[in-house]
């Protein structure tokens, strides 16, 4: 699973020239720092997002984990748990899609 994670990730990266971590499964107990935190034991970390219902005033479970390195990536993707407040996290490689307003769309949801 993870040599088709990598191989996934090199061909996102020719094509966006972006190097993201789609999470989803975050607990409605942690916020961006956590995700940061987190994943900064794999490499640098630029920027977290994790978007927030208007409506409920929560954020809706998932988001990104921008990365510097292609290898900082690599290194989180193969990491077979992700757990933050005694919830495992489910990543893959992804980019965000944003919408006016900087929300996402429902769609991604599913990701």
């Amino acid at each position: 699973i993870a040599a088709s994670a990598a191989r996934g990730t090199v061909a996102l990266r020719v094509r966006i020239g972006q190097l993201v971590a789609f999470v989803r499964k975050i607990p409605w107990t942690a916020a961006s720092s956590e995700l940061r935190e987190h994943f900064a034991q794999f490499g640098n970390v630029r920027k977290c997002t994790v978007p927030f219902d208007k409506e409920t005033g929560f954020h809706r479970g998932m988001g990104w984990v921008h990365f510097s390195s292609e290898e900082d990536l690599q290194n989180a993707l193969q990491q077979e748990k992700h757990i933050i407040d005694g919830v495992k996290l489910h990543i893959q490689a992804g980019r965000p899609k944003v919408l006016q307003g900087g929300q996402t769309s429902d769609e991604e949801k599913d990701f």
